[in-house]
């Protein structure tokens, strides 16, 4: 049998409630996602756990999704942004940028946000701000389908990131 690390054996006793103060940030300002994951524990291990979360996305309608990737806030804007975002944008250079990289940025995310009618959504934990910057001018080529499934799946990143850094 394989142990659960002590964290882990916490979040399965926890009330619904507890639950999902703890584990409601995960994804993005969606703390539903949270709420529905309560029902299936216990969680063998945090992979488990993620992989329930992901599947209760995508299990959900094409709005809910839409709602997910929207609560997202646009890179390196500096407001409306979670402490969890926040930290993540700090982390890959986001908050240090120059002025005309800041305004680089914005520019995009206005550009892109006006194709998609949502913002970019990277795992910036795994990119630099160089990485972005190409991400961002490859990706704006996409149809919209191509893109959502992307921000999707860099959602399912962050929130396992996220999961992994409560699970210590």
């Amino acid at each position: 049998m394989i142990a659960l690390s002590p964290k882990l054996q916490d979040l399965n006793k926890l009330d619904k409630n507890d639950f999902v103060k703890e584990t409601g940030f995960v994804f993005e300002d969606s703390p539903w996602i949270a709420e529905i994951a309560w029902s299936s524990r216990p969680f063998s291990s945090i992979t488990e756990l993620h992989q329930t979360m992901v599947n209760i996305v995508e299990g959900a309608d094409r709005n809910k999704k839409l709602a997910l990737v929207r609560a997202h806030p646009d890179l390196a804007a500096k407001v409306n942004m979670t402490p969890e975002s926040v930290k993540e944008q700090s982390e890959a250079g986001l908050d240090q940028l120059s002025p005309q990289e800041r305004q680089e940025f914005l520019a995009f995310n206005q550009a892109y946000t006006h194709k998609f009618e949502f913002p970019f959504i990277v795992a910036v934990k795994e990119n630099t701000k160089d990485d972005i910057k190409t991400a961002m001018r490859e990706r704006i080529a996409n149809d919209r389908e191509t893109e959502l499934k992307t921000a999707l799946q860099e959602i399912y990143k962050i929130a396992r990131y996220r999961l992994e850094a409560i699970s210590i």
